[in-house]
């Protein structure tokens, strides 16, 4: 979730696939061929704020937001990290009450829908979904406030199917500094790095995203394990905070880690960020818009958010962003780090979407663009998911060993 505003069925016949959100001529067969056999990780989706008041059916077709059953079988996405989010300047007892609250509306999807759903914590776990026609659905804590600075929390998230947590979100926590906050921390606290060493033993994978550059610094150090940016794009095409630095990227990489790429239009476009600041009354508008017609439902600030951004960019007054920006710093990712090194991570339900990949249905786009640039089926087989099962798979493997100790 960037925080910039308030806040089918599947056929595999022997000669064909059914995609209903793609039109059969905007994508090759070879292209739809290798992405429906593949296993298509999203590494961050807020969906989970739509769960909570009760109404929202997951398995139902939805004419609003960008993701249900539905649309997920026809763009082919086969796992979903749901993520867990508190905003930063939600803390004690109140924040890890609200997380488990979500996790447990999570956890309530997928048993209201056991044919569809299976909840996943292991990487062995997604592909036994996969091959029982199942989508995986996995949780993500995004913020390490929601700990409130007690391991106890932390170990009680894993407990109930958590298998990352991001280390801060827009704001600083107690123990570690945010991308998007004045630096308190200097990076990590001596208990931030306990936090890190706790996830390695958990299996819970450290997660960077929203994290300042000293965080990012001292948690790879501290690791043991390859972490990941759940959600996170390139800073050297667009210049946000937020975004990897390429020798951030390259680091990561270099102990195993693995970016996904997010598809806010805010971090894939540096056109779209200058925007923003040459106009922030835009914001201001937007964000008092929303406050009105939405209250405190977090939900309803995101979606309305979404919507109210895309009538700004139809009057001329923000730039429009086409979905192959996020081609661009797949590309780039992978030329500076490896195709072994970059993954998915949408932040679809929870970021304004660029034009041409409103929901899950246009997934497959991806793939046929990653072929026509000439990436072989094998890389982008990783990009779309495997690299992800790869860094849990290890991550997993760290986990048993500490366990022994």
């Amino acid at each position: 979730m960037p925080g910039i505003l308030l806040r089918t069925a599947l056929c595999v016949a022997t000669g064909g696939l059914l995609v209903a959100g793609v039109k059969s001529g905007d994508i090759s067969a070879r292209a739809k061929k290798l992405h429906f056999s593949s296993i298509v990780v999203d590494t961050h989706d807020d969906t989970t704020q739509r769960f909570l008041d009760g109404k929202f059916d997951i398995a139902e077709r939805h004419d609003d937001g960008s993701i249900d059953l539905p649309r997920m079988r026809e763009g082919g996405l086969d796992a979903i990290f749901f993520s867990i989010w508190i905003p930063s300047k939600v803390t004690g007892t109140e924040a890890v009450n609200r997380a488990v609250a979500q996790i447990e509306a999570v956890r309530q999807q997928v048993s209201a829908h056991p044919k569809e759903l299976a909840l996943a914590t292991t990487a062995a776990e997604i592909r036994t979904a996969h091959k029982q026609g199942k989508i995986a659905a996995l949780m993500g804590v995004e913020g390490g406030h929601m700990i409130n600075s007690d391991l106890d929390a932390l170990r009680k998230f894993a407990s109930l199917g958590v298998r990352y947590m991001t280390l801060t979100h827009s704001g600083n926590d107690e123990w570690a500094d945010s991308s998007t906050d004045k630096r308190v921390h200097n990076g990590l606290t001596d208990f931030g790095k306990d936090v890190v060493r706790e996830m390695n033993r958990l299996g819970v994978i450290v997660d960077i995203s929203h994290v300042s550059d000293k965080t990012f610094y001292d948690a790879l150090e501290i690791s043991k394990a390859p972490m990941i940016a759940s959600h996170s794009s390139c800073r050297a095409l667009c210049d946000a905070p937020r975004n990897m630095t390429d020798q951030m990227v390259k680091d990561l990489a270099a102990k195993g880690g693995v970016v996904q790429i997010n598809y806010h239009v805010g971090f894939l476009s540096q056109e779209f960020r200058d925007a923003e600041k040459a106009n922030p009354e835009i914001n201001k508008a937007i964000g008092k818009e929303v406050q009105e017609r939405c209250g405190d439902n977090e939900a309803c600030q995101l979606l309305e958010g979404d919507r109210l951004t895309r009538q700004y960019v139809e009057q001329g007054k923000l730039p429009r962003v086409d979905w192959t920006k996020i081609i661009e710093h797949i590309d780039h990712a992978a030329r500076v780090a490896g195709a072994d090194h970059v993954g998915l991570g949408s932040d679809f339900d929870g970021a304004n979407m660029p034009y041409g990949m409103e929901d899950a249905t246009k997934l497959p786009k991806i793939t046929d663009a990653l072929l026509k640039k000439g990436y072989s089926e094998g890389d982008v087989e990783k990009i779309l998911g495997e690299n992800t099962l790869r860094v849990m798979a290890e991550v997993e493997r760290v986990s048993r060993e500490m366990s022994k100790r």
